[in-house]
């Protein structure tokens, strides 16, 4: 009886044991796996480099294969660069005809300077000795017009002397016959008479000579008149020089555009020469070659892409109530499922979306028929450093990962 019931203590005690060990087990199980979210709805992730031709032309060399490792700045494609270097060829010439153009054209602006200036100050030179010559002409005008007044006026009182000398020679010749003058008396008369007449003929000739003188003194003030209205027209004319030197000026800066534009031109051409050989900006591993030798590629046209393996990430859809205690910076495993293997990580960020908002059609739950459905948000994962020196890790493999969120 003693012994029996030993044993049935030392059965409850054990348990009693068995029950104190599941618990703690059961609450040290619990608050590890509390702590943490998991997810298998998860990927490796990473750049992809696309591959396009941006000239046109036929394919000369393809210098990789699939699945090729490449460094950054590996010739890939080699396109027929034949036209590109005849169209360097006609820039290189547009832009030396451009450049002599420009030169014969900044050359000649400082000859139009000079040349209108000279221009300007001689007309309006001209124009001012022609007004001269006007003003001179004017005052002969006057001085020969006076001139011939006076000579008018001499005339006018020789004529009336010759009439007086005439009448006196008359009386003269009637009291001489009568005896009531001496001879002497009418002699005097005669030459009175004959000095009167030629009085009116020498001041006759002064008048013609005078109205001479008017005549060529008004044809020199016409001459200078007109010479004035040529000068001051030459003078209008020059007047137009700035105006003209704004043009020499726009022609010179139209010719330095032209430079400008031959420089782009040829450095388009360079441009598009270099295109010819399609190099890797990336290093990575060559995928999706679709180009061969001899195909004819135009500008856009995909040719293969570069998967950079050194830059690599996990990209992890959790449920949203998954996400309450999940932050940036925490603890993360990630198990693969090709290798069997665990990677260590971190939380770098989390979608500002979900998946579905970012689907080619997202839902739209504004109708009758709304079913709530859990959405998953992408939280990328990325892993710490050396974590795979071997680069076995591929975009697209499956992972399964887990967040520490405490």
């Amino acid at each position: 009886m003693g012994e029996h019931g030993w044993i049935n203590g030392r059965g409850r005690s054990l348990a009693l044991a068995g029950i104190v060990i599941i618990a703690v087990a059961g609450a040290i199980a619990w608050w590890h796996f509390s702590g943490r979210e998991t997810t298998d709805n998860a990927q490796i992730d990473g750049h992809i480099a696309p591959i396009a031709s941006r000239v046109s032309g036929p394919v000369l060399e393809v210098k990789v294969t699939d699945n090729q490792a490449v460094g950054s700045g590996t010739l890939l494609v080699q396109i027929d660069p034949r036209d590109y270097r005849v169209a360097v060829a006609r820039a290189e010439a547009d832009l030396a005809d451009a450049r002599a153009a420009s030169q014969a054209a900044t050359t000649g602006v400082p000859i139009a300077e000079t040349t209108t200036s000279s221009q300007l100050a001689t007309a309006t030179a001209s124009v001012a000795r022609a007004v001269a010559g006007v003003e001179v002409s004017r005052k002969d005008v006057d001085g020969a017009r006076a001139r011939l007044a006076a000579a008018r006026a001499r005339l006018r009182e020789a004529q009336a002397n010759e009439t007086r000398t005439g009448r006196d020679l008359e009386r003269m010749k009637q009291l001489i016959a009568k005896d009531e003058v001496s001879q002497q008396q009418y002699d005097g008369a005669v030459a009175s008479a004959e000095a009167a007449r030629a009085a009116v003929d020498s001041v006759k000739a002064a008048v013609s000579e005078s109205e001479q003188a008017v005549l060529a003194a008004e044809g020199r003030l016409a001459q200078a008149e007109e010479t004035a209205r040529q000068t001051r027209a030459d003078l209008r004319t020059a007047g137009t020089a700035p105006a003209q030197l704004t043009v020499v000026r726009a022609r010179a800066g139209s010719a330095d555009a032209r430079v400008a534009q031959a420089l782009a031109m040829l450095e388009q051409a360079r441009n598009n020469l270099s295109y010819t050989a399609i190099t890797a900006p990336v290093a990575g591993v060559v995928s999706r070659k679709t180009v061969e030798p001899g195909q004819i590629v135009s500008p856009g046209q995909p040719l293969m892409a570069i998967v950079p393996l050194d830059s690599i990430w996990v990209t992890a859809n959790f449920k949203e109530t998954q996400l309450t205690y999940v932050h940036p910076g925490q603890r993360a495993r990630i198990h693969v499922d090709t290798y069997g293997r665990e990677y260590s990580g971190r939380v770098d960020s989390i979608a500002a979306a979900t998946g579905a908002r970012f689907s080619l059609l997202p839902p739209e739950n504004a109708t009758g028929n709304y079913v709530k459905v859990v959405q998953r948000i992408p939280v990328k994962i990325v892993l710490d450093a050396s974590q795979d020196r071997e680069h076995l890790l591929r975009p697209g493999m499956s992972v399964t990962a887990t967040v520490v969120t405490r």
